[in-house]
């Protein structure tokens, strides 16, 4: 199961990390939430591949520490997700489905 497109509806905006939106429940190091919002990565499911930082044509993606987390040291944040172009680029390469982008969550 991959990350829950309607997260903004079902989910509570629990505040910020680096300029990024987080979404809950997120209790650390375990349970990580939802960051970001136009483009946004479901920490819990992530597992670093990096596939999504490495393909992005406009560089939206930074690494991001998570020490402790069950699936992985660290998570690929949406930084720079205002830059997004909406080419689903990274949506269609993430092996566990852990990122939605939505051009009407701007």
């Amino acid at each position: 199961m991959g990350i829950d497109p309607n997260f903004d509806d079902n989910r509570e905006r629990v505040g910020e990390e680096n300029g990024v939106d987080v979404w809950g429940p997120v209790d650390p190091p375990e349970q990580l939430g939802i960051h970001g919002v136009h483009v946004a990565v479901d920490y819990d499911l992530c597992v670093a591949d990096g596939a999504c930082l490495q393909n992005c044509p406009v560089d939206v993606f930074t690494w991001v520490d998570t020490p402790g987390h069950p699936e992985s040291d660290r998570k690929v944040e949406p930084t720079y997700e205002d830059q997004c172009i909406d080419c689903m680029l990274c949506v269609d390469i993430c092996p566990v489905d852990a990122i939605d982008v939505d051009g009407s969550r701007s």
